[in-house]
């Protein structure tokens, strides 16, 4: 590998590289993580920017939603991934309640999740109601990445995980939301499963970084869940997802090749012994 090459895969990625490379037309490729070992593991392997996402609520928690993911909870993942990431941005998702209709209540939220994480940037659910809390959040200096379409935070007033903004009037919203946050100064959105001609119009039109998650292809990047794109979670299967391994079916393997070896004395052997 040329020192040119090597030097770009070590640069640490900031809100001024994926804009550049929104740009050079380099797609910016995301994924979630929630402790040490696996943000190694994707920092190592070269992935662009790391969100600790309220989706731990599910993958680690159990919950059926986000919502119940807590302020502190957020801060202790955020901050287990950090520690293990040198190049890539980190992204950590404000949970429930800790912006919504009180913009004082957000910028002390937002404080403390950069204080107690050392984060790069936060990422926020929602377009003009929630505009008051970004422009205070963004005023302290903090960035924001949006996140428009399905936003599962929301979902007790929508009701389903359907796709979003297929009707016109919901479309026209999505598009002036996106156009709110760019203004207001937002440095990257995320669009989660709307129409893929949707997301690309919107991608050709702002000049900052569109991150889609079931939006198509037109896009400047992609995030996905790592627990459904390892295939840990086996009961998720929606259409966006590609399943690159079947970990599921490995650990499950593994762990019960060590009972079989518990059980029949094998393990530990002489060599495993002192």
């Amino acid at each position: 590998m040329s020192v040119a090459k090597e030097e770009q895969r070590s640069k640490k990625i900031t809100t001024h590289v994926l804009s550049e490379m929104k740009m050079k037309g380099e797609k910016i490729a995301m994924l979630t993580a929630y402790d040490y070992s696996h943000a190694r593991i994707l920092d190592k392997a070269g992935i662009d920017v790391i969100l600790v996402g309220d989706s731990a609520a599910n993958v680690m928690a159990g919950w059926e939603t986000t919502l119940p993911i807590t302020l502190s909870q957020m801060i202790y993942h955020g901050a287990s991934v950090v520690r293990g990431v040198h190049r890539a941005m980190v992204v950590v998702d404000m949970p429930f309640g800790s912006y919504q209709g009180n913009s004082k209540e957000a910028i002390v939220s937002a404080i403390r999740i950069m204080k107690e994480t050392a984060a790069n940037a936060l990422k926020i659910e929602g377009g003009a109601e929630i505009l008051d809390s970004v422009n205070r959040i963004l005023s302290a200096g903090i960035p924001v990445m949006g996140h428009l379409g399905l936003t599962p935070q929301s979902i007790h007033k929508f009701g389903t995980y359907s796709v979003r903004a297929k009707q016109e009037g919901e479309a026209k919203k999505l598009i002036e939301d996106a156009r709110l946050l760019q203004d207001a100064g937002v440095f990257a959105i995320v669009l989660e499963k709307i129409p893929a001609k949707l997301a690309q119009e919107i991608a050709l039109e702002l000049h900052i970084p569109i991150i889609g998650i079931g939006a198509g292809g037109g896009v400047d990047g992609q995030v996905l869940v790592m627990h459904d794109m390892l295939g840990i979670n086996q009961e998720f299967s929606p259409r966006f997802l590609r399943r690159y391994h079947n970990l599921y079916a490995e650990i499950t393997g593994a762990v019960s090749n060590y009972i079989q070896d518990v059980k029949s004395c094998d393990f530990p052997n002489e060599r495993e012994q002192y």
